[in-house]
């Protein structure tokens, strides 16, 4: 997968991370240490492109998951704890409707695994850049 970075500024700072590529098990981990890294260095707003994004496994809906803990500032479980990163999901679903990470156009296979793990009532999700961007 590859990653490439861009910044806005409308109402609020964003950091645009375009994803392009599968989010699977080979590359979760990478995700997670980019949002990981970008927050260190003072990003707060984070749009998740995901228009060329055309699969995404378990593994991504741990990534997607812990990039909303880190932006609230919060450690994420461990990816190896194995079920523990899902039962954490669980607990968190009720949350509703994350204010720091936004999604951007989930392709269709993408968005059927974030409605059927209920991450569709968790991340806001847009199919316009302008939109999703004034929405910080």
């Amino acid at each position: 997968m590859k990653i490439s970075i861009e910044q806005s500024q409308g109402t609020a700072p964003v950091t645009i991370l375009r994803m392009e590529g599968d989010l699977d098990a080979s590359n979760y981990q990478d995700l997670i240490a980019r949002v990981q890294s970008l927050y260190q260095e003072g990003m707060r707003n984070l749009l998740l492109d995901m228009s060329s994004t055309p699969f995404m496994s378990s593994a991504g809906i741990v990534a997607l998951h812990a990039a909303a803990l880190i932006l609230r500032g919060e450690r994420p479980p461990d990816p190896d704890s194995g079920w523990e990163a899902f039962h954490a999901i669980d607990r968190d679903i009720d949350r509703g409707f994350q204010q720091h990470i936004k999604l951007l156009n989930p392709q269709p296979r993408v968005e059927r695994a974030l409605e059927k793990t209920g991450l569709k009532q968790f991340f806001e999700i847009y199919t316009d850049e302008t939109a999703a961007l004034a929405s910080f």
